[in-house]
């Protein structure tokens, strides 16, 4: 009786072990498509990041003018305080505060 207890038992091991080779089958193309959602999902939001950062750089400041670089600072800096910054009249000083195209395009990039 005890070979015949021993076989069942080995006949229900069998059993559940081919129920769950069925359920981790049936498992695997669900957790493909979950793996190949989430790289999918982590590509688009590096996406939406780097756009984010390039869309901040470009952002306004408070006081309506584009963000500059320090050197493009120390330009406008310098073409505040009444000197040419472009390339044509570098350092000579403007008269009666007058606007330069010129100096605003090497300031501004316009």
């Amino acid at each position: 009786m005890d070979k015949i207890k021993l076989y069942d038992e080995l006949v229900n091991v069998e059993r559940q072990l081919e129920t769950m080779l069925y359920q981790v089958k049936e498992m695997k193309p669900v957790l493909d498509d979950l793996i190949e959602e989430n790289l999918n999902l982590k590509l688009e939001n590096q996406h939406l990041h780097d756009k984010l950062d390039k869309l901040e750089k470009q952002e306004v400041a408070e006081d309506g003018r584009q963000e500059l670089s320090k050197s493009r600072l120390n330009l406008e800096k310098l073409y505040e305080q009444g000197f040419h910054v472009c390339k044509d009249f570098y350092g000579s000083r403007r008269e009666n505060q007058e606007e330069c195209v010129f100096c605003s395009s090497m300031i501004y990039g316009k």
